[in-house]
């Protein structure tokens, strides 16, 4: 099958990082974007994970559900640990605590 060639722009650092990359692990990047292409076609999908960089957006009854759920969790290993009883300004230190931390 006659070979035929595709060019493809990308930045100059990234080319040669990514030439570097491939030099260390034995092949160059014709080798690398074959392998890529075979795969993609071989499975009939992209053979990497692609996600959006936006986090997912949760309504504000699913987010507390699952502070809710978060909570019980926490209340049933305190008392299995014998630290059934905080009081409510121990567990606001808590939740100011995390909401720092994030």
């Amino acid at each position: 099958m006659a070979a035929v060639n595709v060019t493809v722009r990308i930045e100059e650092k990234t080319k040669r990082e990514f030439d570097d990359f491939c030099a260390n692990v034995g092949m160059n990047i014709t080798t690398a974007f074959n392998m890529f292409i075979r795969a993609t076609l071989r499975t009939r999908e992209l053979p990497c994970s692609i996600t959006d960089i936006e986090p997912l957006k949760q309504s504000r009854e699913a987010i507390i559900d699952r502070g809710k759920e978060s909570f019980s969790d926490a209340q049933e290993q305190a008392k299995a640990n014998g630290l059934s009883e905080m009081t409510l300004d121990e567990i606001n230190e808590i939740i100011a605590e995390v909401r720092r931390e994030s």
